[in-house]
């Protein structure tokens, strides 16, 4: 029997009973939510862990078929809840978790309570005139194309794009190292899944109410990605941000813990 907690490196803490459940998003691992998670461990079980070919996650245990979809990642969040015992599940999932997020949820939506969807998209490529998800395929397959030639000027190019906030390179250089410890073959896979995937017609069988927070100048995730998915998705609460790039959570922890708390309390 596989084991679940070796294979994502999953870390349970927190003096509350609710469980709040962070999934990071591509490039990034667990550790990355250390700014969000000590204001919620007082009030609610918290659990963080790695998908598999991220972070400390058991690279062993990667299948290249399992995770040629979102929804093998969205397995693993079902797994590691099963495994955990978990249920009443506040999930917390940042960029393309929030669309794995939103995949589990429709699995078992018994199991979730809310979801808050950190910088999320349904789909990244544009489709105009009627949707704007940030990118043409063209500019998608460049990425794609600059991973296979030269990964590490890849993530070099990427990580200030994603991050913005030029007066905190110490945000760009973390991510940018994130990026450079994952696989590369792992990373190219991930990445064609993340960026390729369309996942808008998932958004109305969505039966678990969800909190979108969308920053307010985000290179991969505009605003109009969020606000798609608001019409969506029924009983969703959308939520701009003032912060600004694509991880609020590291840049804007502040904003980014206010927001959540915020919408929890009247929830």
């Amino acid at each position: 029997m596989t084991d679940i907690f070796r294979r994502n490196n999953v870390k349970i803490f927190g003096e509350g009973t609710q469980p709040m459940l962070f999934a990071h998003g591509f490039g990034c691992d667990q550790n990355m939510w250390r700014w969000v998670t000590p204001a919620f461990e007082r009030d609610y079980k918290i659990v963080r862990f790695d998908y598999v070919g991220s972070g400390k996650s058991d690279l062993a245990a990667y299948d290249a078929n399992r995770y040629g979809s979102l929804g093998g990642y969205a397995q693993d969040v079902l797994e590691i809840c099963a495994a955990a015992e978990l249920q009443d599940v506040i999930f917390v999932g940042h960029s393309v978790s929030g669309i794995v997020g939103v995949l589990a949820a429709n699995r078992e939506p018994e199991r979730f309570n809310r979801l808050v969807l950190l910088a999320p998209s349904a789909s990244y490529i544009n489709e105009p005139p009627h949707y704007v998800g940030g990118f043409d395929r063209a500019e998608i397959e460049g990425l794609l194309e600059m991973m296979d030639k030269n990964y590490l000027g890849w993530a070099s190019f990427l990580a200030p794009a994603v991050m913005k906030n030029p007066d905190r390179p110490e945000l760009q250089q973390e991510l940018e190292q994130s990026f450079c410890s994952t696989d590369p073959k792992i990373a190219r896979r991930f990445a064609e899944v993340t960026f390729l995937s369309d996942n808008r017609a998932d958004l109305a069988k969505t039966k678990v109410p969800a909190l979108i927070m969308q920053c307010s100048d985000d290179a991969i995730a505009p605003v109009a990605a969020g606000r798609f998915m608001e019409a969506q998705m029924p009983g969703s609460t959308f939520r701009q941000m003032q912060a600004i790039g694509h991880c609020p959570h590291m840049s804007h922890p502040d904003e980014t813990i206010a927001v959540i708390r915020e919408y929890l309390a009247v929830a």
